[in-house]
């Protein structure tokens, strides 16, 4: 079997690399038309891709997945037009390959620049959001990259059902169907493989729980983009609007729990402590969400609130749980995210310019928010049309990864007859 396992990845990156040389070459016009014809080809199989989701569903609640996974695997009707509307805002984007940048003239006459490029072929591991299957395969499409796809055994009817769209789509236009592949088995030695063919792959982009990204961080040879957790904080300030922070504290919390731009530490200056936590807990509690605090938290809002341990502070619950403490000010809470954050999203309250460009400056993570919910930490919402994922490396790519950040720059020189003296 692991012979046959083999073979098969053998076999999909040696089409993955081909079709990558094809894709490289392929106008902006031939890219999009491809995206077009995804998109026709997807809604067109809008029954069938729901169709295959409930299968997936169905499975799920059979082998007891937990409800943030669930909630992360569904396509609704809904969930399915917004997935349609992020490819065509993929297909709205500038492309970015073929761009030339700083192009300078040297004292021997020669002009040096940049080229963007693609990378090449990129390998993605993904648990649970059917939905990433198009983002991925989208962005890869649109600057000019081949990508492997393998998603996760719980949504394996789904993603099959997309990625025959997406190749419909791709056939329609006289682009390789292996532009974008899909892995047909469930079988982990098809990761192990994945990982380790730098022959073939040229980055790896992992998105699921801490433990798939921590043995793809460890056991890859291919360069990795990657974020091991999303532990967010939100930090209200002394000088917090008191009418900002508690519909923002609420919404980065509650709004969505399984997902990895939601809150998951609420910091308070103690300050306002009194007057805000008895307010956002009373919200809080309307949404069923248990707290854990620190003593002085305990203290304002009473015997009832866990305590939080050590553990809590390091903690991406990914439900309807919030870790809450009282800090002296700024430079207590600047401290505690960068010791016990995941360098994600952090974001703080305040009405004080010059404290919130201390926080921007001196807060070490992929985004930093001032007045605005982390929930915002979305590809999407930062206008790149769809995100390939976050990461919280600071390589190239940092916070979510659209199209620049399948790229890379090559130096470039023209001359007209110039040698070197």
């Amino acid at each position: 079997m692991q012979d046959s396992i083999e073979q098969y990845m053998q076999t999909v990156g040696q089409q993955a690399r081909q079709a990558s040389s094809i894709l490289a070459a392929a106008s902006t016009i031939v890219k999009n038309n491809a995206l077009s014809a995804i998109y026709t080809a997807l809604k067109n199989s809008e029954p069938k891709i729901l169709a295959a989701n409930q299968i997936d569903m169905t499975q799920g609640r059979d082998h007891n997945l937990d409800s943030a996974l669930l909630d992360r695997l569904e396509l609704t009707p809904t969930r399915f037009k917004d997935m349609l509307h992020g490819l065509k805002d993929v297909m709205n984007l500038l492309d970015p390959i073929g761009e030339i940048t700083d192009l300078a003239y040297r004292p021997s006459g020669i002009q040096i620049g940049k080229m963007r490029v693609p990378l090449g072929v990129v390998g993605m591991i993904y648990e649970s959001r059917p939905n990433v299957t198009l983002e991925a395969a989208s962005l890869a499409l649109k600057s000019g990259n081949a990508i492997i796809l393998r998603g996760g055994s719980e949504a394996l009817h789904s993603n099959q059902a997309i990625a025959e769209a997406i190749q419909h789509g791709l056939k329609t236009v006289g682009l390789p169907e292996t532009c974008v592949q899909v892995i047909n088995t469930t079988d982990r030695a098809a990761v192990g493989q994945l990982i380790t063919m730098p022959e073939y792959v040229d980055v790896i982009v992992p998105r699921g729980g801490k433990g798939l990204i921590e043995r793809i961080t460890r056991e890859a040879t291919i360069p990795v983009i990657k974020h091991l957790d999303g532990n967010c904080h939100v930090f209200v300030e002394a000088h917090a609007d008191l009418h900002k922070a508690l519909p923002i504290a609420l919404n980065a919390k509650t709004h969505r729990y399984g997902v990895c731009n939601a809150m998951e530490t609420l910091l308070v200056d103690e300050k306002v402590a009194e007057e805000f936590l008895p307010r956002i807990a009373e919200l809080y509690a309307e949404k069923q969400v248990e707290l854990r605090g620190c003593l002085a938290t305990q203290r304002i809002l009473g015997a009832t609130i866990k305590p939080a341990s050590e553990e809590d502070w390091y903690e991406e619950y990914l439900g309807p749980i919030l870790a809450v403490k009282v800090v002296s000010g700024m430079e207590e809470a600047i401290q505690h995210i960068n010791k016990y954050g995941s360098h994600h999203t952090d974001a703080i309250i305040t009405e004080n310019f010059s404290l919130a460009r201390q926080f921007l400056a001196r807060v070490d993570s992929s985004s930093v928010m001032v007045n605005a919910s982390t929930r915002f930490a979305d590809g999407f919402e930062y206008g790149l049309g769809a995100e390939i994922g976050i990461s919280t490396d600071k390589i190239h790519a940092r916070g979510p990864v659209g199209l620049e950040g399948l790229t890379s720059q090559k130096w470039i020189v023209l001359g007209d007859g110039q040698i070197r003296q």
